[in-house]
């Protein structure tokens, strides 16, 4: 029953229900690995009863600490510098679809034209597109540290009236209970300090605001784990809710995405594999503190290690832009119905 459920699993919604004991892992996911027990959901329906059994995997967990080569600020200002010129073309078709994109958006509640939505790490505007087919481009805030990527947001005809700024998603230049709407999508993998990214989405909301993030999901398949551990970091779905959780937010949901193509396939990681949203009760400060950041960008690098960083990231990277081709001929060759 488990299996042909979560074969489907890109278009349902996760719900975190406590344990007993608090943060006790009780469920699993279809990977095998250990999660908190959930409940399944399609997005906008009534909570299914159905859980899963309790199965804990043999795959290793994600390391703690790990290099991931362009998990930092540098590394990826100019690991963008260059992908940029290509991101739209070559990145987007085989990781993130603007039917995956319009799916991810959902549980943001984008329900006003006059609301003020943030677009964190919004790069070259393909997801502020999607954003703006809801609220107005004059009230959307695009930020990125790449200015190369926003050069491209500013291109685009739709997202001329949006302000664009150069920023830090770790260190929001916003006032406290500023926005209705944080969104963040392909950003958080890139964050040192991913705990911190988002307790600065939950400072800069105003009380009911919800935040959404979206961004990737750790492999379970050995190859793609390790690439991924050297790449840059894929959360898995539990950090995702501990990490709202722990800023403050409420009813924190997680709705899982993917290209149709995979047919719900994650066991490869997906830089874009889930919608993480939580809401904003009440006003003020995250309760959350925390001290100070993990990474300094001002401080001085080796220009050797940072050049062999970039090319191992960037190596690792290439293994992802040929997972989906990849997914994509076995789609093809498989035959419906089974699995792939």
């Amino acid at each position: 029953m488990a299996t042909s459920l979560l074969n489907g699993a890109e278009n349902l919604t996760l719900i975190r229900r406590k344990s007993p004991i608090g943060l006790g892992f009780l469920g699993s996911d279809f990977h095998g690995q250990c999660l908190p027990k959930i409940s399944f959901m399609p997005y906008g329906q009534n909570p299914r009863t159905k859980t899963l059994a309790s199965r804990c995997s043999l795959s290793s967990s994600r390391p703690a600490s790990q290099p991931r080569f362009i998990q930092h600020k540098k590394e990826a200002f100019w690991f963008y510098r260059f992908l940029s010129i290509v991101y739209d073309h070559v990145i987007n078709p085989g990781h993130w679809t603007e039917d995956m994109r319009d799916e991810a958006l959902e549980p943001a509640d984008l329900n006003s034209r006059k609301m003020l939505v943030l677009d964190v790490g919004g790069g070259t505007g393909f997801t502020t597109l999607g954003i703006v087919k809801h609220v107005d481009a004059k009230n959307v805030i695009i930020l990125d540290q790449s200015p190369h990527q926003l050069a491209k947001a500013k291109q685009k005809e739709a997202l001329k009236e949006c302000k664009i700024m150069e920023g830090d998603a770790e260190d929001l230049p916003f006032r406290t209970d500023y926005a209705d709407r944080y969104i963040s999508a392909g950003s958080i993998e890139y964050w040192p300090d991913p705990q911190r990214g988002i307790r600065e989405a939950y400072r800069v909301l105003k009380i009911g605001g919800k935040a959404c993030v979206i961004g990737p999901v750790y492999p379970t398949y050995w190859l793609s784990r390790f690439f991924a551990d050297v790449w840059m970091l894929f959360p898995k779905e539990e950090e995702y809710i501990e990490w709202f959780e722990k800023a403050g937010f409420k009813d924190v949901q997680l709705k899982r995405i993917g290209p149709k193509w995979y047919r719900g396939v994650r066991r490869h990681g997906l830089i874009m594999g889930c919608s993480v949203t939580g809401m904003k009760k009440a006003s003020g400060d995250s309760p959350l503190q925390l001290g100070p950041k993990t990474e300094d960008v001002s401080e001085p690098v080796n220009p050797f290690v940072f050049v062999l960083r970039l090319i191992l990231g960037a190596m690792a990277a290439t293994y992802y832009v040929l997972v989906p081709i990849y997914m994509w001929i076995k789609d093809q060759i498989v035959p419906k119905g089974q699995p792939i």
